[in-house]
């Protein structure tokens, strides 16, 4: 299990049942990531946020999140309080399979767990423009410059993955979330190596914005493998870069559901992309 607001706090290979402790307190925009495998004989698996480790009397859960195999495949969210489950709320879209790993990253928000499970699939979610693919030094990658249609219009709860490498003496790359009639750039992200610099900008109406630099720690380096996660969120979008809660921009383009396509391109060799 990875806490995404501390990278340092990186649990390898747990012995099941695990119990740890989260060092810094969740609250919005905290992120929880956990990787694993479901065996062939598995019947189910649960995550729990809660608070404590007592047994008798049971500590309360604040998200309880368990995935079900068995007769029916779905799963249950619920909490834990004073000993006594409140209303389950099931779903039966179950991303999760048998003898399949999975990655599951978790965000706090306000007023809800945003779960946001995902499966090892190449450009899931989207429907990718240009379709090479090419094989590089034993890996798959995707073609730059990348672009793909979302395959449901960015709003509040959409989410957008970028995995890659960036390349040895990288000096940049971007990441454009695009309005696709317009041609406006709803979300520009663009790391400049050479100078260190996340920059954030967007390019509406024929012009660009003012830039946003300002970031506690730089995420990017020459060579280094990582994983952009994109959240959409009412008022602003989040984005964190392997595990860190990097920064929060503003929308100043307001029709999010005109928000269909993701461009990429530059210093980097682009692996994987997802949308959901």
């Amino acid at each position: 299990m990875l806490s995404l607001n501390n990278l340092q706090n990186i649990i390898y290979n747990p012995t099941i049942p695990y119990v740890g402790t989260i060092t810094e307190q969740l609250k919005p925009g905290s992120l929880i990531v956990i990787r694993g495998h479901v065996p062939k004989d598995s019947e189910r698996f649960q995550v729990d946020f809660q608070q404590g480790n007592s047994l008798k009397p049971r500590a309360d859960v604040a998200f309880h999140f368990n995935p079900r195999f068995k007769r029916s495949n779905c799963i249950v969210c619920n909490t834990l309080i004073n000993e006594k489950w409140g209303w389950e709320e099931i779903t039966y879209n179950m991303p999760f399979r048998k003898e399949k790993s999975f990655e599951i990253v978790i965000m706090v928000l306000k007023n809800k767990f945003q779960d946001l499970q995902s499966m090892e699939t190449s450009t899931l979610g989207l429907t990718q423009i240009n379709r090479e693919n090419i094989q590089k030094s034993g890996k798959l990658q995707l073609s730059l410059p990348f672009e793909a249609r979302l395959n449901a219009s960015m709003g509040p709860g959409r989410t957008v993955v970028i995995k890659g490498e960036v390349n040895t003496n990288a000096k940049s790359f971007n990441v454009d979330l695009v309005a696709g009639k317009s041609r406006d750039i709803a979300l520009h992200l663009n790391p400049r190596l050479n100078v260190k610099a996340f920059v954030r900008n967007s390019f509406l109406q024929d012009a660009w914005g003012e830039e946003e630099r300002n970031i506690t720690c730089f995420p990017f380096s020459s060579g280094m493998y990582f994983e952009m996660i994109i959240y959409c969120d009412v008022r602003e979008f989040k984005v964190a870069v392997n595990g860190v809660h990097s920064l929060e921009y503003k929308h100043r383009f307001k029709d999010l559901s005109s928000i269909d396509t993701l461009s990429v391109d530059g210093d980097i060799r682009l692996l994987d992309v997802r949308s959901w």
